[in-house]
């Protein structure tokens, strides 16, 4: 496995971590280019690679990792974040997390290398084995590159198993978002019903604070300061508990996801989850059905995220059915389970290298 940065190494992490606890018998290990600590908690058959050792090997997806992997004797290698080696020595799995790249380029305006480089080695056939975090993704892998469906496999994620219902502060009650701020994230529109509800002087709504928690990306304009809205940056993990249990709703209307990490940690704490339609999301909550485990509302409907965080500020009690249907739903998730589909894409990347 190849390690990165932000949430492609919390993903690269508990995975391997999920791995190595659940199948003792094998070996993992993790390869960068780049200096990293192996996850807290790693036993004994998750280990941590060298790196490039001479000039050579600083071309590494050329050269370097290959010799790395020969040296280590792997079997299978797995590209966490769009990647696959550019030799075809032995089966590989390159997870696509979401098509953000391609789909916008003002989402990420820092991923001009993914752009190029994965759409290559796709249909280079470099990658054996694809796997995806939701079967939205897949479906838009498959069309967008041309791939066999058979070698194109949706395997969830699953939050940590630190998030559940948690003692919170009884202060002033407040909305949340948590995840970074960016541009597909709908923060404006975010802010635009917030405000909204702060404008209706005739309910409690009007009293609930917005709190944003995440890192700001720097391609993102700054949001000025304003009455009871609390910007709070990036947020250690232990926090977070608290802060989903605490919430009078936590709010996620992202335009585009390719699983929507933090609506499953929310509904693991057992929080109220407005989010928008977006089809990867709606696999994680189970979709917009009556017995759906979060609020489903159009992305770009301002007045309708505005109506339903006034709902969950005025009548906290109706959607009681709905939080307990999201801590039901979350159960479904873990990354053992995650990590027992990941094998088996590793055993059929096996079955069709040639």
């Amino acid at each position: 496995m190849t390690l990165s940065t932000g949430g492609v190494a919390r993903y690269t992490g508990e995975l391997a971590l999920a791995l190595a606890r659940t199948f003792q018998d094998d070996r993992y290990w993790l390869l960068s280019d780049q200096p990293f600590e192996l996850p807290k908690g790693a036993p004994a058959n998750l280990r941590a690679g060298l790196g490039p050792c001479n000039a050579a090997e600083r071309k590494w997806w050329l050269w370097g990792l290959s010799r790395e992997m020969s040296r280590r004797h792997v079997q299978v290698f797995h590209g966490t974040d769009f990647s696959v080696p550019y030799l075809r020595q032995r089966p590989s799995v390159m997870t696509v997390h979401d098509l953000s790249p391609w789909l916008d380029p003002s989402w990420q305006p820092d991923a001009a290398r993914v752009r190029r480089r994965a759409p290559r080695l796709l249909r280079w056939g470099l990658a054996t084995m694809v796997i995806t975090p939701s079967q939205a993704v897949r479906k838009q892998a498959i069309e967008r590159f041309r791939l066999h469906p058979e070698r194109v496999v949706a395997v969830p994620l699953a939050a940590d198993e630190m998030f559940r219902p948690a003692p919170h502060s009884k202060g002033r009650p407040y909305f949340l978002f948590v995840g970074t701020l960016e541009p597909r994230k709908n923060i404006a529109r975010l802010l635009e019903a917030w405000r909204e509800v702060r404008r209706d002087e005739g309910s409690r709504g009007h009293d609930v604070d917005l709190v944003l928690a995440g890192r700001t990306r720097a391609d993102f304009s700054p949001i000025p300061p304003e009455p009871g809205l609390r910007l709070l940056g990036a947020v250690a993990d232990a926090e977070l508990p608290g802060l989903y249990s605490g919430a009078v709703a936590v709010l996620y209307p992202s335009l585009y996801e390719g699983f929507g990490l933090p609506v499953l940690e929310a509904m693991q704490c057992g929080a109220l989850v407005i989010t928008s339609r977006d089809p990867a999301i709606q696999e994680v909550t189970g979709g917009p059905s009556l017995a759906s485990a979060a609020i489903h509302l159009d992305a770009d409907d301002t007045h309708a995220l505005a109506e339903a965080m006034r709902a969950a500020a005025i009548s906290p009690d109706l959607f009681l059915t709905v939080k307990e249907c999201a801590l039901a739903r979350a159960r479904e998730f873990s990354w053992e389970r995650t990590a027992r589909q990941t094998r088996e894409v590793y055993d059929a990347a096996r079955r069709h290298f040639q």
